[in-house]
């Protein structure tokens, strides 16, 4: 998560990694973030993200985009 640009392929990427994930109707990422349409809000994200994926001062979605992710692997895992 440390990454400061994503290159467009890597947007890419990750895109297709949710594209086949399983998401869940809704999600609490942690205390202060919960998400109540996790479909509709990786879909804004991505939008997002393709726009800004080489703007090193708006990786927030795509920062966003990488803990949802890692979140859904943790619970995968358990």
């Amino acid at each position: 998560m440390s990454k400061n640009v994503y290159t467009l392929e890597e947007v890419e990427q990750l895109k297709a990694w949710f594209d086949q994930a399983e998401l869940p109707a809704e999600m609490q990422l942690d205390k202060a973030v919960y998400i109540p349409d996790v479909k509709e809000t990786v879909r804004r994200l991505f939008l997002q993200a393709h726009v800004c994926c080489e703007n090193p001062r708006l990786q927030g979605c795509l920062r966003l985009l990488e803990r949802i992710k890692a979140h859904l692997e943790e619970e995968k895992k358990n």
